[in-house]
């Protein structure tokens, strides 16, 4: 499997941090946020990455040479920003013929991504994907997902003032090759993953819960709290 990790916005957020610093590479305890991802990935068994940049892209361009990641890793830079759903239909190439990790890079998660893979491989035979959902303390602030008995998503509500849950889409998403294959067909033009592709097939999506600490690295506020737990 690989991973393609999505770390070109501008984190204006997170100003004045991200002035001169682009949202992947800010600190978490010393270490760069995307150098945590890499590790992870590597440690769950993934062995190639994709990073598209945008922001301040040079600084990940050099972050990434100088680092032991830089024979596993293709960087590719979007003049304009694609979206997610964008970045994944203009990389097929990369994915190629196996299921691919999707990752907004800008999240801290502690969850190793073992059980979310293991979790993925043994998903309902009708699901096209597996999304990792977290209980937040904010839901309006978050996408939240509704799932049936079977932890399968059947509603999301992408920052309501009165969402029906606290279980949230974390944007860390393992897609399979049924859903690549449907979105070579039928999503060809589409650039936001979360609104025209999740909305397009609830029902089909598996909800793999992690209960490790899982924060959304959107302001100072929930950075300090990435650098303190």
């Amino acid at each position: 499997m690989k991973a393609i990790l999505l770390a070109a916005g501008f984190g204006t957020r997170l100003r004045p941090l991200t002035d001169n610093t682009p949202k992947c590479l800010v600190p978490i305890k010393g270490k760069p946020l995307l150098e945590i991802w890499l590790e992870k990935l590597e440690n769950a068994g993934l062995n190639y990455f994709l990073i598209n940049t945008h922001y301040l892209s040079k600084q990940v361009d050099n972050y990434i040479e100088g680092s032991k990641f830089q024979k596993k890793c293709v960087v590719k830079y979007e003049e304009v920003l694609l979206g997610t759903a964008g970045t994944v239909l203009n990389n097929f190439e990369f994915i190629g013929d196996e299921d691919c990790m999707l990752i907004h890079a800008d999240n801290y998660c502690q969850d190793n991504l073992k059980n979310f893979i293991i979790a993925h491989n043994q998903r309902p035979k009708h699901c096209l994907m597996t999304m990792m959902t977290f209980r937040t303390d904010n839901p309006k602030t978050c996408g939240i997902v509704e799932i049936d008995e079977d932890n399968v998503v059947i509603g999301f509500h992408e920052k309501v003032n009165n969402p029906p849950g606290d279980l949230a889409n974390g944007a860390v998403y393992i897609i399979s090759q049924d859903l690549i294959k449907l979105l070579k067909e039928n999503f060809f033009n589409v650039s936001d993953f979360s609104i025209e592709v999740l909305n397009n097939i609830l029902g089909k999506i598996y909800s793999y819960e992690t209960k490790d600490i899982f924060i959304d690295i959107g302001n100072p506020k929930s950075y300090l709290l990435a650098n303190t737990i």
